[in-house]
């Protein structure tokens, strides 16, 4: 059974950068990708950014200011969310997710089964 372990939120001013990690740790009979979605208080869960090999997905409202990595060691893998020109809008509790179906769109929750508990991002104006 894989678990996800987020890290890395807090608060951050406009403007400012902050990075986001996931440590997927377990075995996972299946790994089609991996992603990070966001949920602000009062609104749905939305996605951020995905990220499957060599191809990545995001969000146009997080296009250009944010980059998806991934890193394999030690049979782990590690999934990065590099945040930079934070705006309040970004402020959510942002979750990792583990894509554990090979179809559906990276864009569409249902396409993960596996869910981190989530990290709180604070931007301040």
């Amino acid at each position: 059974q894989v678990q996800l372990v987020e890290s890395g939120g807090g608060l951050a001013q406009a403007g400012g950068s902050l990075s986001l990690s996931c440590l997927a740790s377990g075995s996972s009979g299946s790994n089609y990708g991996m992603g990070w979605f966001r949920q602000a208080p009062g609104k749905e869960r939305e996605f951020v950014a995905a990220i499957n090999g060599e191809n990545r997905y995001y969000a146009d409202s997080v296009k250009g200011r944010f980059t998806i990595a991934k890193a394999n060691a030690n049979a782990k893998i590690t999934v990065y969310l590099q945040m930079n020109g934070l705006k309040p809008e970004d402020t959510a509790v942002y979750y990792c997710a583990l894509s554990t179906r090979v179809r559906g769109s990276y864009y569409d929750a249902i396409r993960y089964g596996v869910w981190g508990q989530g990290t709180q991002v604070t931007i301040s104006s």
